[in-house]
């Protein structure tokens, strides 16, 4: 990729507008416009009149922690969200949508060895779906340790079901940060921070060296080496709706029956076997 693709430059100009504070008055008409139009559940959340920018009601914190399991065993929803696939991989592939197959391997990058792609052959995979209406900041689903960071600069399409459905390989074209990540079992799995269009930012707190939907077009690796994270930890947010895919190796995760339902931050969606 050698120049920025018109999504990102669209994506670009609408963050410009998030981000702007308006008066007090026309940002109360922007925020109970988007609050009204998304169908938002503020329940969680500070009023709606707080937020001064759009941006920041897009990336609005919970005014209390979710209570979450405590136990090693249970592996809990980064996010809210919706799950578009998840299941089995057949060897390196992974379902996008029904129908739709694409290769993890690929969607991992090249700044990752074959002998570290190939770890999560024949795992399991969970597709998360942030609309506009969810809450957008991400957590830690299990005590980990990040052994690397990956930022791979690309498209911004967006990445709501109907986009699913008729663009293959949409996750591949798209921006991402790719984390590598062990867990107190000893097991690793991916996740992956997948943009979409408008603003196509995505925060990742423990690295700020990564600048998302930016003029940085080549992919960057960031490795680490005691970077410890607790389950539940807040590590960033996506500046509008996106993807969370993890994808986790064979034999580490039994997954509840959540396909094609919501999901909550906090929620136990696996178990370690």
């Amino acid at each position: 990729m050698n120049k920025r693709h018109i999504t990102s430059l669209i994506s670009q100009q609408f963050g410009r507008f998030a981000s702007k504070e308006f008066s007090p008055k026309i940002q109360g008409i922007v925020n109970n416009t988007y609050v009204g139009l998304m169908g938002l559940d503020m329940s969680d959340f500070y009023d709606r009149s707080t937020y001064k920018s759009l941006n920041a009601l897009f990336t609005r914190k919970l005014r209390e922690d979710r209570k979450f399991s405590k136990r090693k065993a249970e592996f809990i929803s980064p996010c809210d969200s919706y799950i578009s696939e998840s299941g089995d991989l057949n060897d390196e592939d992974a379902l996008q949508i029904k129908g739709m197959r694409y290769d993890c391997h690929t969607l991992l990058g090249d700044n990752f060895s074959d002998e570290e792609k190939s770890i999560v052959d024949n795992g399991k995979f969970i597709n998360f779906y942030l609309s506009p209406k969810d809450y957008h900041r991400y957590h830690i689903p299990t005590d980990l340790q990040v052994l690397k960071a990956v930022h791979i600069p690309g498209k911004f399409y967006p990445v709501n079901i109907s986009s699913l459905k008729m663009r293959v390989n949409l996750f591949i074209e798209n921006e991402r940060v790719v984390l590598l990540c062990e867990s107190t079992n000893g097991k690793k799995f991916y996740m992956v921070l997948v943009a979409a269009l408008n603003v196509g930012v995505m925060q990742v707190s423990f690295e700020p060296n990564i600048k998302t939907n930016s003029s940085h077009l080549e992919p960057t690796l960031y490795e680490y080496e005691d970077l410890h994270l607790k389950k539940g930890d807040d590590f960033g947010c996506f500046e509008m709706g996106s993807t969370i895919v993890i994808i986790a190796e064979e034999n580490m995760l039994e997954l509840e029956n959540i396909n094609y339902s919501d999901v909550k931050y906090g929620q136990t969606i696996a178990k370690y076997v």
